[in-house]
């Protein structure tokens, strides 16, 4: 599994790193402008990733943001929403509204945090991503 993690807090970033090289190899971008680049640069390698880990608050271009700019690029790839990146947003938000808008972004998984490695696995598993 190709996995990009998209955190600007550091720590968080290391630890999701540490949980999620487990499954797959994983990069990582500190705000949502370079999980765009990151993406765009995966598909033009043929190497699009699976699964992407994104924060929803970052400086200069926002998780929500960039998972709009994602989806459109997939869709310029003609990249059919069954077959596109799985996108987990990560975030200490968890009032309904920020969850409904997340999703209707295209948004495939939501996680609050603190993130452990058990609710991690088991939207892992949700995802198909992970054998039950």
């Amino acid at each position: 599994m190709r996995v990009l993690i998209v955190e600007d807090e550091p720590i968080t970033r290391t630890i999701m790193k540490k949980m999620l090289s487990h499954f797959g190899d994983c990069d990582v971008a500190v705000n949502g402008q370079e999980a765009i680049d990151a993406c765009a640069l995966a598909w033009e390698e043929k190497k699009p990733y699976d699964l992407i880990c994104m924060d929803i608050m970052m400086p200069n271009v926002s998780g929500r943001d960039a998972l709009r700019q994602i989806r459109a690029m997939e869709e310029a790839r003609n990249v059919n929403s069954r077959d596109g990146i799985k996108v987990v947003m990560t975030t200490a938000l968890d009032d309904s509204e920020t969850v409904e808008a997340a999703f209707r972004e295209g948004a495939t998984g939501y996680l609050v945090k603190p993130i452990t490695r058990e609710k991690l696995v088991e939207e892992l598993r949700r995802l198909d991503l992970l054998i039950k």
